[in-house]
């Protein structure tokens, strides 16, 4: 006997393709990587500038050249002692912020043997020159000033393997680099890493 009416047939399901099988799955990996980059971006963000020691024990480069007032320098004339070269440049604004804190510390540790030279890289004289006279620095060599050389090309700062201004290295008496700080300094840093090394 044949049906009463036409029987519908149902294909059975396709099997779900590898586009479909690991779509979710794959969303899901990113969506994790995602929420991990973000916990750390907001990690660092919280915690600022950063501080702490970047290792960094090798011998300092020579740094040879003029200073912005056209004094031929060489950083081997400062061995032995304790020397803080902070590479800087007028259009950095946390250079600015910075800067009073560097030239107090070179006024009031030079006696105890500190010496600190500025690394002025990619920029103009005109720039930096008129960056000092703001800062109420009218000359650029001496004990309470500190050295400013001359670094248009930013071959100095590549030299020391500056990876973004302002940068900060500490150089012992023995001529190494003891210490490394990316971003501006902070006086609790010159209280840890700086002072230990001076004379009393």
């Amino acid at each position: 006997m044949d049906p009463a009416g036409p029987v519908d047939t149902v294909d059975p399901p396709a099997p779900a393709g590898p586009s479909r099988r690991w779509r979710y799955p794959a969303l899901l990996l990113v969506a994790a990587a995602v929420m991990a980059l973000s916990a750390i971006l907001a990690r660092g963000l919280a915690r600022g500038p950063v501080e702490p020691a970047v290792p960094a024990d090798r011998p300092a480069p020579k740094l040879s050249g003029t200073t912005l007032d056209g004094a031929r320098f060489t950083l081997g004339e400062l061995r032995g002692h304790v020397v803080l070269v902070n590479v800087w440049a007028s259009w950095c604004e946390s250079c600015r912020e910075e800067f009073p804190l560097v030239v107090e510390t070179a006024r009031r540790l030079g006696p105890r043997g500190l010496r600190i030279v500025g690394v002025d890289t990619r920029d103009t004289r005109e720039a930096a020159r008129l960056f000092l006279r703001e800062s109420g620095v009218t000359g650029v060599t001496g004990v309470n000033v500190p050295v400013q050389l001359f670094d248009p090309d930013g071959r100095l700062a590549l030299e020391l393997g500056v990876l973004g201004v302002p940068e900060t290295f500490l150089v012992g008496r023995d001529g190494r680099i003891a210490d490394r700080v990316l971003g501006p300094v902070t006086q609790r840093w010159i209280d840890r890493a700086v002072l230990p090394r001076l004379t009393p």
